[in-house]
């Protein structure tokens, strides 16, 4: 096909667009509307699953340590616990710092901590431990049995005989909450993509009836073109260029909405009123990281579906 053929299909599928505007203005609305509610099921599903990932980063394993743990093994274990590859920080907290901790905690009782204060302390009664944060809350109770490992050596009592022991005595783990963490998770991914997989098939569906309506109203336009002896080819590109038209200004429009609320969601959330949402606004993806994604998605998803919309339409008006 020649350049200046090309051109002037092209200018035809615009020109046919405002020829049958009242039907171009029905497909445009009809898809933006899909547009949007699939856009805001994805972006309520990323920040739900953004938010319970923030929520996973708070699970805290402390190891508490006995006292009657050796020195050398404990040393060894600040190096091996955050050498786990589902580590993702480990801090050590010494008797003292555990006494400092508790004084904070108690606000104006915190004095009856002072004769337990300094590093040595043979009365303070707290114990030091390891606090560990995980990186994957799934795999949360094989890391703790694998860092109960390591904390493991041989004790020798007085009278020479030697036996089992382990540095740590107690474990606290957030086992229950960091299963119903990982529960939520795979339920609102489940939910939330399935809806966008089942709005775009109502997409589909909706816009190829839509496009099949305008074509089936100039069938006869198209049965003349091929009676004058027009291709498939010359008939099909005018009807393609508008579907893929209309799919990029719907994606367009349907970005503009859905980012302008987006916005204006995030800008209240930041208001000192709302402050008691701030662990949720701070897990919320921001406005410029979500606004360009978005808008290549819908324009992609809008040209695809008026593409394929007009491709499956005007196939059966092509044989006479």
């Amino acid at each position: 096909m020649k350049w200046s053929s090309f051109k002037y299909l092209v200018k035809q599928g615009w020109h046919s667009m405002v020829a049958n505007r009242l039907m171009t203005l029905a497909s445009i609305g009809v898809l933006v509307a899909c547009l949007m509610i699939t856009g805001v099921a994805a972006l309520l599903s990323v920040n739900v699953t953004s938010y319970v990932d923030y929520l996973e980063t708070l699970n805290e394993i402390v190891f508490f340590i006995d006292d009657a743990a050796p020195a050398e093994t404990v040393e060894a274990l600040k190096t091996q616990i955050p050498a786990d590859g589902n580590v993702a920080a480990c801090e050590y907290v010494p008797k003292a710092a555990a006494v400092e901790e508790m004084r904070e905690y108690l606000g104006d009782y915190g004095d009856i901590m002072n004769d337990y204060a300094g590093e040595g302390n043979t009365e303070n009664p707290l114990p030091a431990s390891f606090r560990v944060s995980v990186t994957d809350v799934a795999d949360l109770a094989p890391t703790v049995e694998r860092i109960k490992a390591m904390g493991a050596y041989t004790a020798t009592a007085e009278d020479g005989t030697a036996s089992d022991a382990n540095v740590f005595y107690k474990v606290n783990s957030p086992s229950e909450l960091s299963s119903t963490l990982v529960n939520l998770k795979r339920i609102v991914n489940y939910i939330g993509w399935g809806l966008v997989a089942v709005l775009g098939v109502v997409s589909v569906v909706v816009i190829s009836n839509t496009i099949r309506l305008t074509v089936f109203a100039r069938r006869k336009e198209i049965n003349i073109m091929k009676f004058v002896g027009a291709t498939n080819a010359f008939i099909r590109l005018p009807f393609f260029v508008e579907g893929m038209t209309v799919g990029a200004i719907s994606g367009v429009l349907a970005t503009v909405v859905v980012g302008g609320a987006y916005y204006g969601l995030e800008q209240a959330l930041l208001q000192p009123e709302a402050l008691w949402l701030n662990e949720f606004t701070k897990c919320m993806w921001p406005f410029l990281d979500i606004i360009w994604p978005l808008l290549g998605g819908f324009v992609l998803f809008g040209v695809a579906i008026g593409g394929v919309g007009c491709a499956s339409s005007i196939r059966k008006h092509l044989k006479v």
